[in-house]
């Protein structure tokens, strides 16, 4: 890691939130974006603890431990607190097809499996995954990904939740052409009808990638 001691001498500071009397008067995300060097910092903080369980997902007792999609979460941190954006963007798409979802609305099980965590607050790993992407779209490195080659197979995709579009996405990189077909009037499942636009911003955010 760039900062080896970074856990001993930065304290944990999560996204700040938009003031309660600000929030009543709209339907947007109550999160903030927080300033570029107190990600870096925050960054700093993942130590080189040997076995980093964040990312294991393994199913303990029926529960998450880690990260479910088994994101490479120290090397992003690492990178992020060097600066190195783009690469910590690589990174975060070699696992994620949608961290701008996952990174607001996921629960971060990754936190709750952070070795610092045993004997002190956890990396903020949601908030610095989510500024990654989010700094990607700001600076337009998220550009369409066609695959080189097709396979010339068809592939139908029933339902355009996450994880329909999720399959639609590995399928296409893969090479395939895919359709997906969903029911309702407007694509997203869950990420449009289930969750709250104050969690996940359905024109900026879903559309955006839709």
């Amino acid at each position: 890691m760039g900062q080896p001691t970074g856990f001993m001498e930065y304290p944990r500071e999560t996204t700040p939130e938009r003031p309660p009397e600000e929030r009543l008067r709209d339907w947007r995300e109550f999160k903030e974006h927080p300033e570029e060097g107190k990600l870096r910092t925050q960054g700093a903080r993942c130590m080189d603890c040997g076995t980093p369980y964040c990312h294991t997902g393994m199913i303990l007792h029926g529960l998450a431990s880690g990260c479910p999609i088994n994101n490479l979460i120290p090397e992003f941190n690492d990178l992020v607190y060097r600066g190195l954006w783009q690469e910590a963007l690589g990174r975060l798409l070699k696992t994620n097809n949608f961290p701008e979802f996952t990174g607001r609305v996921c629960p971060a099980p990754c936190e709750c499996s952070c070795v610092l965590g045993v004997i002190e607050p956890p990396v903020t790993i949601k908030n610095i995954e989510c500024a990654i992407i989010d700094k990607a779209w700001e600076e337009g490195w998220m550009q369409p990904r066609p695959p080189k080659t097709r396979t010339g197979k068809k592939v139908a995709v029933v339902g355009s939740g996450p994880a329909g579009l999720a399959c639609a996405d590995q399928l296409n990189q893969a090479g395939h052409w895919v359709t997906v077909f969903e029911r309702a009037d407007r694509f997203g499942g869950l990420l449009m009808y289930g969750i709250p636009n104050m969690k996940l911003d359905k024109k900026k955010v879903v559309e955006r990638r839709l």
